[in-house]
């Protein structure tokens, strides 16, 4: 029995499945102006679009307006395919697709960029796709820089504006039983002694942890220090500090409230 998964208004369940060959002799007919194998083609092909367009759930963008931008990527993946080439489709169109939803969001962002930074971050990733070809490493800003013949800091506040904020709970380690995020990564520079040390409340909740427990809580939330720096200190590992951290958290946060 097949289940009906519905997503951005496409039932999963009724999208064909074709061997590589029918795909194969489908665009092959597609590229040489069959218009009802190019429709087939893409119908075939909407699990492809609709795959990439899940790695960007969560933003404040509609689904379904990230599906339209993919199918337009998957059209044009179509148009610039090259058959001479030893290369599965869908290896050429997934990045196609994806490039398309993230000019889309950077175009249509919330915090809009103007025309021009974009232009300057157009050609500053030209201009580094060039270098790269010429140069022995990755290019830096200054020489990116110097190939626009433009100042260092317009070239770094024109990429900036481009790139997809990060969320602070985006995972940079993960293990069977535990997961770093970005935000446990993040120093803060303020000092935050006197708006917890003060509170009796928080002190006798403390109390209540074992000594490793305490000396963990106070070097991140007193003394604003990594999980990293912790580890290193303490001499175990970032995961076990991370794990630590948050039960200590949790037994503290039982004591408050009572």
């Amino acid at each position: 029995m097949t289940h009906k998964v519905v997503i951005c208004g496409i039932d999963t369940g009724s999208l064909p499945v074709l061997k590589q060959s029918e795909m194969r002799s489908l665009l092959e007919k597609a590229k040489n102006g069959d218009s009802a194998a190019r429709e087939s083609f893409i119908y075939a092909n909407l699990r492809l679009v609709l795959s990439v367009v899940q790695r960007f759930t969560g933003r404040s963008e509609q689904a379904d307006d990230l599906f339209q931008v993919g199918c337009i990527g998957l059209m044009k993946a179509i148009s610039g395919f090259d058959l001479s080439l030893d290369v599965r489709f869908s290896t050429y169109a997934v990045p196609m697709i994806a490039g398309e939803i993230r000019r889309h969001l950077r175009d249509y962002n919330a915090v809009r960029v103007s025309r021009s930074i974009r232009d300057l971050a157009y050609h500053a990733m030209q201009a580094k796709n060039k270098l790269s070809e010429t140069l022995d490493h990755e290019p830096s800003v200054s020489e990116i820089a110097k190939e626009l013949s433009l100042p260092e800091a317009d070239v770094i506040f024109a990429l900036d504006a481009i790139s997809d904020p990060v969320s602070l709970y985006e995972p940079i380690y993960h293990s069977d039983d535990d997961t770093v995020c970005l935000m446990d990564q993040i120093k803060d520079n303020n000092d935050g002694e006197s708006h917890w040390l003060n509170s009796i409340v928080l002190e006798e909740g403390m109390a209540h942890l074992n000594e490793r427990e305490q000396k963990i809580l106070k070097m991140r939330y007193f003394a604003s220090r990594t999980q990293m720096e912790v580890s290193k200190e303490i001499g175990i590992s970032q995961a076990q500090v991370s794990r630590l951290e948050k039960s200590a958290l949790k037994q503290l946060e039982k004591y408050i409230k009572l």
